[in-house]
């Protein structure tokens, strides 16, 4: 790399840690990087916006956004809610089950693991501190439980992997489904076991007029994710268009169905969303300067070249890619390695015979992992903003839940099949042949 690339990237992890958001750091670096060598700036923003607007699958990300607003200011997420505790509650520690189902259902409509921390998660903490669990323990399985909505489809994250890398945003989606009802096994498996030590309540089983109103009522909700993801599949309509009709379907029932969205909350999910995409927008930005740096200064070309005379195998090459995104996950942002490193390291995967739905999706859950990762977790300080329970406590028991996402982390890593036998069933033609 040339001394002005270097001087980029110095600049970027200076402007990062000392508190600059990370778009407006990547913008700022990008645009040094430009001045230091001369370059007209106009023509890389005109090159990289007509890139950007190309991309009709980037829209569905502020659909997505505002699809999971609305569900969350209009109440739909609680009778989501509602049905879970209906199914699951009467079980010890009922209520941690609870959060783990209403996150699976929740991610059927969201595909933001923020979205499902900020809505479902507070509402979860909350029930299960009333009913006796520890504040901690609480925010903690909310925290972890939240990282499955960007897993099971449909997902934001996946969305920005298939653009960058090039790859079928319906089968990296198929791709999720098993890895992410898997996580959410793992976590109610630990629940399960720490519910028979550490004596966590039982919710009272429903009674069946009641239980039956509760379903009755929720139904056009759970069809949401039915409707929305027969679509993709059928192929009736694009991811892009699904997030539309998500975010319609979405806003009928909320404010005709059951009128529980009023002009002001309506006014408020528009200002979130906006603020939400404006945030994903800037980075994407940067993320299209800084790539066009990394592209100019073949730093692919040499990172792959580099790779290959290390000799790494495939499984290697997996087992280094899978530890350093989870050092990394933990420190810096999942946007930022999504559109920076992804791409760097896209070239090395199709050398080396990997799958790039397989990695796609292994990334994914690597880098939700790295959400609740102590030191820098996003999830898990999001979680303290929104119900009040300290970072410290929420730490504390947040390990036996990434000791199993990591395991099982490594189990997708090296049993492909799981993640493709869906879309292989679908008829996705393998690309690769590691670990077959």
């Amino acid at each position: 790399m040339s001394f002005s690339a270097w001087a980029m990237f110095a600049l970027f992890f200076l402007w990062s840690f000392l508190g600059m958001p990370i778009g407006h750091a990547m913008l700022a670096s990008g645009i040094v990087y430009l001045l230091l060598t001369q370059q007209d700036i106009a023509l890389v923003a005109t090159q990289s916006l007509n890139g950007l607007y190309g991309s009709f699958v980037l829209l569905s990300v502020p659909l997505f956004i505002f699809a999971a607003e609305i569900m969350n200011a209009g109440g739909l997420t609680e009778r989501m809610y509602g049905v879970a505790n209906m199914l699951v509650g009467r079980f010890k520690g009922g209520l941690a089950h609870v959060n783990i189902l209403a996150s699976v259902i929740f991610s059927g409509m969201s595909g933001s693991a923020l979205a499902d921390a900020a809505g479902p998660g507070k509402l979860e903490v909350d029930a299960m501190v009333k009913a006796g669990y520890s504040p901690g323990f609480a925010a903690a399985l909310s925290s972890t439980s939240a990282i499955i909505g960007p897993i099971i489809p449909p997902s934001i994250p996946m969305v920005l992997y298939g653009v960058v890398a090039n790859t079928s945003i319906g089968y990296l989606f198929m791709g999720g489904v098993i890895p992410g009802l898997l996580l959410a096994g793992a976590q109610s498996a630990i629940v399960t076991v720490m519910a028979r030590y550490k004596d966590f309540p039982v919710e009272p089983a429903p009674k069946l007029r009641e239980a039956a109103r509760t379903v009755f009522h929720a139904i056009p909700v759970l069809f949401l994710p039915v409707i929305l993801l027969g679509g993709i599949y059928s192929g009736a309509v694009t991811p892009t268009e699904a997030a539309a009709v998500a975010a319609f379907c979405a806003l009928l029932l909320a404010a005709f169905l059951y009128r529980s969205l009023t002009l002001k909350a309506f006014y408020r999910v528009l200002v979130d969303s906006s603020k939400a995409t404006a945030i994903v927008a800037i980075t994407i930005a940067g993320a299209l300067v800084m790539n066009w740096v990394v592209a100019a200064e073949q730093i692919p070309e040499a990172m792959g070249q580099w790779m290959i005379s290390l000799e790494l195998s495939p499984v290697l090459f997996m087992f280094v890619v899978t530890v350093l995104f989870l050092i990394l996950g933990a420190f810096l942002d999942t946007l930022l390695m999504l559109l920076i490193i992804i791409p760097i390291l896209i070239p090395t995967v199709i050398a080396l015979g990997i799958d790039p739905v397989h990695f796609g999706v292994v990334s994914v859950v690597n880098l939700m992992i790295g959400l609740v990762t102590p030191p820098m977790g996003e999830l898990v300080f999001l979680i303290a903003g929104v119900s009040g329970i300290k970072v410290a406590d929420i730490t504390k028991e947040l390990w036996p839940f990434l000791i199993a996402l990591i395991g099982l982390l490594f189990v997708l890593v090296y049993v492909p099949q799981i993640t493709l036998w869906l879309p292989e069933m679908a008829g996705y033609k393998v690309q690769g042949n590691f670990m077959r």
